[in-house]
């Protein structure tokens, strides 16, 4: 067993290594450029498109809003907490700098992802929209076995790093702080999932838009507390981030490349900019053109790494916890001793709470997006046994060891990456286009505007 562990471990060392990141963040740079930093440009706009509502008589099956706080559901989660302190701790305070570059290249990337999902998705027997990269990558790309390739990655992922891991993290989290037996954590957990996505894509997208930002404002609300609570260490904390980005001094003895490394994989881990789950759940959204969905899901990066994965590396790097990793057994367990330190007695409660709560919704999120990767390899006959065993898989994996399950899935993880990432290069024309039609469309609206304004 241990030989395996070793092999899987060393296969993700090699799925996780220079090459995917060069790609992840060079693909993210090229649209970036080629959009013109349109993503930048668009993005106060964006952030208002999240709270309108608007396009109703449009087709898709979920609101603009309701389509963001899926994907948010899926990426907000460990990686928020564990990952961040995880980066800080290996790769110093100079990583989170680097998360935020991988954030702002990234929002182009989701931008891409999430207008491609839109323009080649399709109708499925239901009604209901399919979308993502296995569909742009067999419609625009002509690549059947690319998409097969692609779907059957995510496929596992799903219940791996969206299932079973997450419910053996919650259980875990749940005995410790509140000494809940891990079966009961992971029955709980099944029945409420199961509630949840028995009713599809609709039922999702309404307890997401629910529960996505009451959890994100929780932990939000808390880490301004700490921040303000301190606020004559935040300008200190601000600036060894960025003298650590380009010295590494910190903690990896000058090894910028460790820092840089840290930085970039923790941050596509957390916000998934590449993976191509983006694609999947904008397909759902009801919208006039693909780009304007496609800036609403921009925001998830923005909100994701920016604004959530700050929070908790502000934390880490103000208290100096980050130090004394060693003593801590996992870096979910750094976090909370961070936020235990500014708010005593109840910090570590807040992160433990936080992470069931992100737990949770990641495991909803992704349940949709295994369910549109399995009904596209199997067909709309799967969906109703999938949801089943998915929901089974929550119980199995509250009471079991899983680490063989986590490097696996963290493998197919990866591999994600690579058909999506050929898609949104090969397709980045396809992308500026709809940009293009977006853009025309917007001037009118603007000339709209200002002539009823005129008339008044």
């Amino acid at each position: 067993m241990e030989t395996v562990e070793k092999i899987i471990s060393d296969v993700s060392g090699l799925v996780w290594g220079l090459p995917l990141i060069i790609l992840l963040v060079g693909t993210g740079l090229y649209l970036t450029v080629r959009l013109a930093f349109f993503s930048f440009q668009q993005l106060p706009y964006a952030l208002s498109l999240v709270f309108k509502k608007r396009d109703d008589g449009a087709e898709g099956d979920i609101s603009h809003f309701q389509a963001l706080m899926t994907a948010l559901a899926a990426t907000v989660g460990t990686g928020n907490i564990a990952g961040v302190a995880s980066a800080v701790a290996v790769g110093g305070p100079g990583a989170i700098f680097w998360m935020w570059i991988t954030a702002f290249v990234g929002m182009a990337t989701k931008y891409s992802e999430a207008i491609l999902g839109v323009h080649y998705r399709q109708k499925n027997k239901n009604g209901e929209m399919s979308g993502g990269p296995m569909y742009y990558i067999e419609k625009g790309l002509k690549m059947k076995w690319l998409a097969v390739i692609f779907a059957g990655f995510a496929a596992v992922a799903a219940f791996g790093i969206g299932n079973m891991v997450q419910s053996h993290e919650a259980a875990g989290v749940a005995y410790q702080n509140f000494n809940i037996p891990v079966w009961l954590t992971g029955a709980c957990l099944a029945i409420l999932v199961g509630l949840v996505i028995i009713g599809g894509i609709k039922s999702i997208g309404k307890v997401v838009g629910v529960i996505v930002p009451v959890m994100i404002i929780f932990y939000i609300f808390a880490g301004l507390i700490i921040i303000i609570m301190n606020i004559a260490d935040v300008p200190s904390a601000f600036s060894l981030i960025f003298t650590d980005a380009f010295t590494g001094q910190a903690v990896a003895g000058g090894a910028v490349g460790a820092v840089i490394q840290q930085g970039v994989a923790r941050g596509i881990f957390s916000n998934e900019a590449g993976l191509g789950t983006g694609g999947i759940a904008a397909a759902a959204a009801k919208t006039d053109l693909p780009a304007r969905q496609a800036l609403v899901s921009m925001t998830q990066v923005f909100i994701d790494t920016i604004i959530v994965c700050t929070m908790t590396g502000l934390a880490l790097v103000m208290s100096q916890m980050y130090l004394a990793a060693d003593q801590y057994d996992s870096a979910a367990q750094l976090t909370s001793a961070a936020f235990e330190q500014f708010l005593p007695g109840f910090g570590g409660y807040v992160v433990a709470i936080a992470l069931l709560f992100f737990v949770f919704s990641t495991i909803i999120g992704w349940s949709y997006f295994g369910e549109k990767c399995f009904t596209y390899l199997f067909g709309e006959k799967v969906s109703l046994p999938y949801r089943i065993v998915f929901v089974l898989a929550l119980f199995i994996g509250a009471v079991v060891s899983l680490d063989i399950v986590w490097g696996f899935a963290d493998v197919m993880n990866g591999l994600m990456a690579f058909p999506n990432l050929v898609a949104l290069l090969l397709l980045s024309g396809v992308v500026v286009n709809e940009t293009k039609k977006f853009k025309k469309k917007r001037q009118e609206e603007q000339q709209q505007v200002k002539g009823s304004q005129a008339n008044l």
